[in-house]
């Protein structure tokens, strides 16, 4: 399920583990979306500080964001794991980490519902051809009962305090960030974790658990936009579709349709995976976007969930407009200013460089090759 929203990573090096894991957090979170969606429109519509305020709708807001969407994520990284057995133990399991917690628990059910039917499915298979016929439903559904509940107890006395200290821990970060007018330079932590697909897993599970308790106070948050930009993104797909080599600038209109007005931002991560230096670019472009929303006190109501620029429309509070998309823009052209740089503005595509040829180099070489074969059969 993972492999249908981000790359199967190959190998066994670090960056092919990393990618892998990214994978099944992505996996887990990305089905789901749909639910997030509908969280965040009920947020931006019926809270105070929404577009149509309705104390009762607003009464929506909490149980879903605390209970619902972490209990989803827990059921799909269960089911990922060991079907529908997986998914029933990772739902209850989830719910341990849920209860009593103040903050909503994504990463706490990242974590428990996939350990969960892992058990389940270790028990499963050292019962296998063990039980006499007849007794099957009867292991079955006590089996899945009793670890469901041994795992909600787990996690409510020790997974839920810890990823509760993470989170802390994560909050004070930010907050000395904050303090400290550098919030810009988280763009350096986020956006090379991004491009190896752990982007869902710090949105999710760490950004938007921070986002919601800070909009519940300010009625908005900057955290909501700290991974969801599509700016920087924009940028370095800009910089391809006209600077990059030949071979993929045909790639680069699709790729920005998909990425700033659909909101999956994992399509251009293989751009910058294929050139590493482009790296510099989005990090140079997030840090920019971050910088503008400090400085005109941006944020938005709720999660962009995914982060298109129609879900930024959505999300954003009545009298935010200019700062949230003077940030988007200004990232955008500053990662497309960087990027075309990096790319030499189009000469590094035609020229070696360091000893290298770049693709389209190759194929330039290669015409020439045969144009001179050619000359000299004629000849």
């Amino acid at each position: 399920m993972a492999t249908t929203y981000t790359p199967q990573p190959t190998g066994s090096g670090l960056k092919a583990n990393v990618q892998r894991v990214g994978a099944h957090l992505a996996g887990m979170v990305m089905p789901n979306i749909g639910a997030f969606i509908a969280w965040g429109l009920i947020t931006a519509l019926f809270i105070d500080t929404g577009w149509l305020p309705n104390k009762e709708l607003a009464e929506l807001v909490d149980p879903m964001v605390k209970v619902l969407l972490p209990v989803l994520i827990g059921y799909t990284g269960g089911r990922m794991v060991h079907d529908q057995r997986g998914a029933v133990v990772g739902a209850v399991a989830t719910m341990g980490v849920v209860v009593g917690s103040e903050v909503p628990m994504f990463l706490g059910a990242m974590i428990i519902g996939p350990l969960a039917a892992y058990l389940m499915k270790l028990f499963d298979d050292l019962i296998q051809d063990r039980v006499r016929p007849g007794f099957e439903m009867l292991v079955d559904n006590f089996s899945a009962g009793i670890l469901g509940m041994l795992m909600a107890v787990a996690g409510m006395k020790a997974i839920g305090p810890v990823v509760r200290t993470f989170t802390d821990a994560a909050g004070n970060g930010v907050d000395w960030l904050i303090e400290h007018d550098i919030m810009p330079l988280a763009s350096v932590l986020i956006e090379p974790a991004k491009v190896l697909f752990l982007n869902n897993a710090i949105n999710h599970g760490v950004l938007s658990p921070l986002g919601v308790q800070q909009a519940a106070e300010a009625g908005k948050s900057i955290m909501f936009m700290l991974e969801t930009n599509p700016g920087p993104g924009l940028g370095v797909l800009l910089a391809y579709l006209f600077f990059g080599p030949r071979r993929l600038r045909a790639t680069a209109p699709a790729a920005i349709i998909i990425q700033f007005f659909g909101g999956i931002h994992e399509i251009y991560f293989p751009y910058i995976l294929m050139k590493p230096r482009m790296i510099l670019a989005a990090i140079a472009g997030g840090a920019t976007g971050v910088a503008i929303f400090l400085a005109t006190d941006a944020g938005l109501v709720a999660p962009p969930a995914p982060g298109s620029i129609f879900a930024y429309v959505a999300q954003t509070p009545k009298d935010g407009w200019f700062g949230v998309y003077a940030g988007v823009l200004a990232s955008a052209a500053v990662s497309f200013a960087v990027g075309s740089a990096l790319l030499g503005f189009g000469k590094l595509a035609e020229e070696r460089t360091g000893g290298e040829t770049d693709g389209d180099g190759a194929e330039a070489a290669s015409d020439k090759t045969a144009d001179d074969d050619r000359a000299a059969r004629t000849g």
